[in-house]
């Protein structure tokens, strides 16, 4: 039986626990998952680097998945051009079923493998991009077959399961196994599994951002001003690296378009 699948021992009498106890197992058993996070670090970092050098060759990542796999695989993509100031076609997310899977679970989804390949194939997915495939059990036909048409173009396929030796993971480039064993409630993977893949998705994208320059030091350098909060944080990364007052910040942001990294060049 896969891990995501058998019962937690520690979790027998979380129907008959307080509140406060449910919580405190809850708690107990979330701390599991930075340590299968870490175990995971090496083929992390591998699939990082790979992202990173895809990205500077003209290639496009995409991320997929099934229920809360594909959410979360949606959710980081969709982060990543307000953060970074990277084209919307640059992380795509994409999750079984569609758009309307995104608000409303449809779980016979992740067992159509003809969609997964449909899926890549209309949005043109080619040898330069890579795939990234995300299932807890490793097992879903959806992301299988997406991740066998990806390398049949050439590309870079990987994957990220939360169970050792999945077929998934067999069939990816490198597969990132974040162990996170039992869930608290059987088979709930959008728990600590789901968790786990949140960590690893959030690592791969920043990191990647980070080794094609788009972050200065510490700070986003890449973003745009599409509201008050990110003008007001522009303007305070501005007064940072050049030392000078937020009115002087925001008046050279003003000049030079609201572009952090022209307004810094210029004066560093």
């Amino acid at each position: 039986m896969l891990k995501t699948e058998m019962r937690n021992p520690d979790t027998y009498g979380i129907d008959k626990m307080s509140t406060v106890e449910m919580l405190g197992i809850i708690n107990k058993e979330n701390a599991k998952v930075t340590a299968a996070v870490e175990a995971a670090l090496p083929d992390i970092a591998e699939v990082c680097d790979a992202v990173a050098d895809a990205i500077k060759s003209g290639g496009r990542i995409f991320c997929m998945g099934s229920g809360t796999s594909g959410r979360l695989a949606v959710c980081d993509a969709a982060e990543c051009p307000p953060t970074f100031g990277v084209p919307y076609d640059l992380f795509n997310g994409i999750i079984a079923g569609g758009e309307k899977c995104m608000f409303k679970a449809a779980e016979n989804a992740e067992d159509n493998p003809v969609a997964g390949i449909e899926d890549l194939k209309s949005r043109d997915f080619c040898n330069k991009d890579i795939l990234i495939g995300i299932s807890a059990s490793g097992s879903a036909a959806y992301v299988i077959s997406a991740t066998e048409y990806a390398k049949s173009t050439g590309a870079k396929a990987f994957s990220i399961t939360n169970n050792p030796d999945s077929e998934l993971g067999r069939i990816a480039d490198i597969d990132i196994c974040a162990d996170t064993g039992p869930e608290v409630i059987t088979g709930s993977t959008r728990m600590k599994a789901g968790t786990a893949q949140k960590i690893i998705l959030n690592m791969i994208s920043t990191s990647s951002m980070v080794k094609c320059g788009c972050v200065y030091e510490n700070m986003m350098i890449n973003l745009r001003p599409t509201n008050k909060k990110l003008r007001r944080r522009m303007i305070g990364i501005v007064t940072e690296i050049l030392g000078c007052t937020q009115d002087e910040a925001e008046r050279i942001l003003e000049n030079n378009d609201w572009s952090i990294r022209s307004a810094v060049e210029k004066r560093i």
